[in-house]
């Protein structure tokens, strides 16, 4: 009974889940809302580049009319007026075709281009989610691995403390220690407390970031992370990033898109040809008059068809110059076009260059923080040996002890830090 009642708890709360950054990239890429909105628009533009084809074909209709007719009428059989009540029935199919517009052939080039520029938006939106993935993952990491060291500095504060109680006791030390340790236990208490609605806070922002509304996953970083060389030094590596850019991308479709529509104002100054058919037929009957005989219904199907096929030229004079102040709009489009392609060159200019700074910074800062972790150690190791030898007071070992635990956050931030610059990089480089 106990057995049957643990399994069903579990599975009501099931396991935490682990996820890696790679996992979270993963996930956030197939299943963000902005990403989820960019491939419905991409599908939206299948179907208006099938309906501007559609426009090439004829438009076909049929339909049926039943009417009656009561009072003073014409008498189709001789032309006079006459009171009559009648039944009349037609029917009437009839297509019509633009067998020329250029409008048509224009907008199915730019049905197209929208697509492109779709299919971009969508490779954007998810190097954006992904970029703001990956600073979220790694705020948290470090706010995880804070947290970590003040754990770690009150375990041993508390261990020190029953450690020099005892020696106080039997006169080795003087009861000043507890004090000087017991002084400093309530500020390390307070940043704890501090930290860990920061990690709190850090862990809501990446779920935040993921679309996740339940906390059911635990973010960690694999044991497998190295730190990686880049080679900044060629004379085109931010062009080639730049170039590469879903966004720079997508301003450049959108600049072809809003030069083919000046070509879609400039088509209605040109002219049209239709075409159209059509094919009908009726039935009449008099209601009123018994002794005329009424042609049957077949008949009258097959005696009163009718056919008739027309062409036709339309062609624009004038329209009160709204196809000339189209152009122009269209035109002006072209121009702020090519101002939103400035402007993604200077800020995709600035983030690439902002990334290539901070993963040198980070890389540097790195390196010189080893080597200072291992004196800390060191000095850790060797004051621990004067503690216990009665040759360091307990305040300035509790000293050295929190600087040796912030020597290894710093080098656990700093090399975090050279991980996430390589991240960003490798977003902004896998481009399309």
């Amino acid at each position: 009974m106990k057995n049957f009642i643990f399994i069903f708890f579990v599975g009501l709360f099931p396991a935490q889940q682990s996820w890696n950054l790679q996992q979270c990239l993963d996930y956030a890429a197939a299943n963000h809302p902005l990403v989820k909105q960019a491939t419905i628009n991409i599908k939206k533009n299948d179907h208006q580049i099938a309906a501007s084809k559609g426009m090439l074909l004829p438009s076909v209709e049929a339909g049926i009319n039943h009417s009656y007719s009561f009072g003073s009428s014409i008498n189709q059989s001789n032309n006079q007026r006459e009171v009559l009540n009648t039944q009349y029935d037609q029917f009437i199919a009839q297509a019509n075709i633009e067998l020329f517009n250029w409008r048509n052939y224009v907008n199915i080039s730019l049905s197209k281009l929208n697509k492109e520029t779709s299919t971009y938006k969508l490779k954007k939106a998810q190097n954006e989610v992904k970029l703001n993935v990956i600073q979220t993952f790694f705020i948290y990491q470090n706010s995880k691995s804070w947290l970590d060291v003040l754990e770690t500095q009150i375990s041993g504060i508390e261990e020190q403390i029953k450690r020099t109680e005892k020696e106080v006791e039997i006169g080795s030390r003087s009861k000043s220690d507890i004090y000087d340790i017991k002084a400093n236990l309530g500020t390390l208490q307070e940043q704890w407390v501090t930290a860990k609605n920061q990690r709190d806070l850090a862990k809501i922002n990446l779920l935040n970031a993921l679309v996740l509304t339940q906390d059911s996953v635990d973010f960690v970083m694999t044991n497998e992370e190295t730190l990686p060389d880049e080679d900044f030094d060629q004379s085109d590596f931010t062009k080639r990033l730049l170039e590469n850019n879903p966004a720079y991308q997508t301003v450049l479709a959108e600049i072809k898109a809003q030069e083919k529509s000046v070509n879609l104002a400039g088509s209605a100054y040109l002219p049209t040809l239709n075409g159209s058919y059509s094919w009908s037929t009726f039935y009449n009957k008099f209601l009123n008059k018994d002794n005329v005989s009424t042609v049957s219904f077949s008949d009258q199907f097959t005696q009163n068809k009718n056919q008739s096929l027309s062409f036709g030229l339309n062609i624009p004079v004038f329209n009160k110059f709204q196809v000339k102040n189209n152009v122009e709009i269209a035109k002006l489009n072209v121009i702020n076009s090519n101002y939103d392609k400035e402007l993604i060159v200077n800020n995709l200019t600035q983030s690439i260059n902002s990334i290539k700074a901070q993963f040198l910074n980070a890389q540097e800062k790195y390196s010189l923080l080893e080597s200072n972790f291992e004196n800390q150690k060191l000095s850790f190791q060797k004051s621990e040996e004067k503690y216990k030898e009665g040759l360091m007071d307990a305040y300035t070992f509790f000293v050295v002890r929190n600087n040796w635990l912030q020597a290894n956050y710093n080098l656990i931030s700093s090399k975090n830090d050279v991980i996430q610059q390589t991240e960003l990089l490798k977003v902004l480089k896998s481009g399309l």
